[in-house]
């Protein structure tokens, strides 16, 4: 095999540096430790030797300084064993602390890395979702309903275009139209989610479209159970439908979107490329402000996460920490939302790996 093909068959890892000068010790050891069994067998052998040439008297005598050279010999031997272990022990302690450094920050910036991404896709994804509710709140079947919302063939037109735009857009489990009171006035699935009719008017999501400034403006409710798609986990965005279609106005009715979160995130941290190895000691999340789990591998969607120093991680906007996860030491890699366009979800994006 060349010297290129070595090269390329190298593993170069930092784990691998650790592995080497562990070998490295433990063959010094064991190397060590047979030549220590070497001397103890030849000092018996030479105290027989000793005795023996004892007994033979004067013909024994040449073989008496033989017996004594090879204990001086012996002994020599032991003291550069142990001079070598002094030696290496050292080096070998540094070799290892130098690895296990390296190896905790190349895996926290790959981690960390690997956390950006995930955010970043989930920010740059949730930005479309407030550019279609923006959009499709100036459709004209939207405006009509809204504004004649007593004639019934409006209302149907308006769901069946509701239906053609989810059609296209499987993202979402449904669309639906509400007038100013918050009362349902059709939506894009009747025939999956009866929600006409539904009053949503406490809801955040309507909530905030209704106090919004113009039609560039838009409300969000994070994730959340919703009665609309039969308590199935959504993301809802909202935007004032308008007079006339205009930006500004004046406010006949307001559009939600429901959004199928985990169709997204789930599938987010789900692939996130950890190594197959890596799986079993590792959890993917998305995190809010608060610590609401709205991400992650392990399926505690809702549930709150903490950890120790978790205030500090999230004081940068991104980083990594080794801490303690209930009980286990775990280095966790962590990315705040950088946003998109004009969209930032402040959410928080976190890789948690137990140490091995």
């Amino acid at each position: 095999m060349t010297t290129k093909q070595n090269n390329q068959n190298l593993t170069v890892k930092p784990e691998r540096i650790n592995e080497l000068a562990q070998r490295i010790e433990l063959q010094v050891n064991s190397s060590v430790k047979q030549i220590d069994d070497i001397n103890l067998e030849t000092k018996l052998l030479s105290i027989n030797a000793r005795a023996e040439a004892a007994r033979a008297g004067e013909a024994g005598r040449a073989f008496g300084v033989v017996a004594s050279s090879i204990v001086e010999l012996s002994e020599s031997t032991s003291g550069i064993a142990k001079s070598l272990i002094d030696d290496v022990q050292p080096v070998t302690k540094e070799l290892l602390e130098i690895s296990k450094k390296l190896s905790t920050d190349v895996r926290g910036q790959r981690l960390t890395d690997l956390a950006m991404n995930n955010i970043e896709l989930i920010d740059r994804n949730l930005y479309e979702r407030t550019c279609d509710v923006r959009w499709w709140a100036t459709d004209s079947s939207m405006v009509d309903a809204c504004e004649d919302k007593q004639d019934r063939a409006k209302i149907d037109f308006v769901s069946k275009r509701m239906g053609i735009i989810l059609n296209a857009y499987t993202v979402y489990f449904d669309l639906v139209l509400c007038d100013t009171e918050g009362r349902v006035l059709a939506n894009g699935r009747p025939n999956l989610f009866a929600s006409s009719g539904s009053n949503v008017s406490g809801k955040t999501w309507f909530e905030q479209a209704m106090k919004s400034a113009n039609g560039d403006q838009y409300g969000m409710q994070s994730v959340h159970k919703c009665e609309l798609t039969d308590n199935k986990r959504v993301l809802a965005y909202s935007c004032s439908v308008r007079s006339g279609g205009q930006v500004n106005g004046s406010i006949i009715g307001v559009l939600g979107i429901l959004f199928d979160w985990d169709s997204l995130a789930q599938t987010i941290v789900k692939r996130t490329a950890i190594d197959s190895d890596e799986w079993d000691r590792t959890r993917v999340m998305i995190l809010d402000e608060n610590g609401q789990i709205l991400a992650d591998t392990q399926d505690r969607i809702l549930d709150y996460f903490d950890f120790e120093g978790r205030d500090q991680l999230f004081g940068d906007k991104r980083g990594f920490i080794q801490t303690d996860v209930r009980g286990k030491k775990a280095l966790v890699a962590h990315s705040y939302s950088p946003g998109y366009e004009t969209y930032k979800s402040g959410w928080h994006s976190i890789i948690i790996q137990k140490n091995l």
